[in-house]
């Protein structure tokens, strides 16, 4: 039987980064609790995964067969989680703190009875107790929990945990599942999908926003600097970029955006609320570029530049596309 069980998020056809991050992740919970790694998969088509679940520590692949399960439902797919859980008695549960996951994570636990721990930026036992570590008061401070009941749940941001090889068997195990029809649910009728291969900003490995000091201009001198960068960089924005209508609510970083937690962070003519800091005050390196020498970003920034970002940037991009030339 599984020790840890993660829940692997499909999106596009494709897993996700965070998939790998809590195979990881549970690999080394699971040794610390001698046992095995399980990783649950929804839909039929889910068993093409186990090869590269194997590849991060993954002893058994648990695939809930039922084309109920092809596309997200919160309803149903909270039953097929909480019935592989209940059969498998894992005693620990992870999931990543995606849109979906943020769903999932809280329905599942209500069937099961018990608590969960969200956005845990670091997981760790105490003897056989997960005790998570998550931000607070905006990401003022950081706080560690526990919960009550078995198992323990607890969902974990996006790219906060370290993706390691530990390869294994990668067995699969098919679960039949009928949804519980008594239940009220809805059905998805229309499906608006990205297809433009951009990566997802929670799972960005470099983001480059760009705010109110934008004044109306277009972002295109910040997305060739993500051009730049590579493939794993994409463009963000603030909330009163957002609200201006000079970028999507997809592109919103923030409080009431998405949290982001890339290894580099680029803020250009961002002035850094309260709100905005919350949401990307993780990245592990900061730059801000900004005219104002007193905004607030440059109190959370690792480097800052003081100037005109029209200025600023166009050289920056240029000095760039000759370092990572050589």
């Amino acid at each position: 039987m599984s020790k840890v069980m993660i829940y692997g998020e499909i999106k596009g056809g494709k897993l996700k980064k965070t998939a790998y991050e809590l195979a990881s992740e549970g690999r080394k919970l699971a040794d610390k609790l001698g046992g095995d790694l399980g990783a649950v998969i929804m839909g039929s088509a889910g068993e093409q995964f186990a090869p590269e679940l194997a590849r991060y520590g993954v002893d058994t692949v648990y695939v809930m067969e039922s084309s109920d399960l092809d596309t997200y439902n919160s309803e149903t797919y909270a039953q097929a989680l909480a019935k592989i859980v209940s059969e498998k008695k894992p005693e620990i549960v992870l999931l990543g703190h995606s849109m979906q996951g943020k769903d999932l994570a809280p329905r599942t636990a209500a069937k099961l009875g018990i608590g969960v721990i969200a956005d845990c930026v670091s997981l760790e036992l105490d003897g056989s107790t997960l005790v998570g570590t998550r931000p607070m008061y905006a990401g003022k401070c950081n706080a560690k929990w526990v919960t009550l009941g078995s198992p323990q749940m607890a969902s974990a941001r996006p790219n906060v945990l370290e993706v390691v090889e530990s390869a294994k068997a990668g067995a699969v195990e098919k679960v039949s599942f009928a949804a519980d029809t008594n239940r009220p649910t809805y059905t998805t009728k229309d499906l608006n999908l990205d297809t433009s291969g951009k990566v997802d900003l929670t799972e960005a490995e470099i983001i480059v926003s760009g705010g109110r000091g934008m004044g109306g201009n277009d972002f295109s001198l910040l997305e060739a600097m993500a051009a730049i960068f590579g493939p794993t960089a994409t463009v963000g924005a603030s909330r009163a970029a957002v609200d201006a209508g000079w970028r999507s609510h997809s592109d919103q970083v923030g409080q009431t955006g998405k949290t982001v937690t890339p290894n580099l962070y680029v803020a250009c003519g961002i002035s850094g609320s309260i709100q905005h800091l919350a949401g990307m005050g993780s990245s592990k390196v900061i730059v801000a570029i900004n005219k104002d020498p007193e905004a607030p970003i440059f109190t959370k920034a690792d480097y800052g530049i003081v100037g005109d970002l029209f200025k600023v940037v166009p050289e920056f991009n240029k000095e760039l596309e000759s370092l990572l030339k050589e």
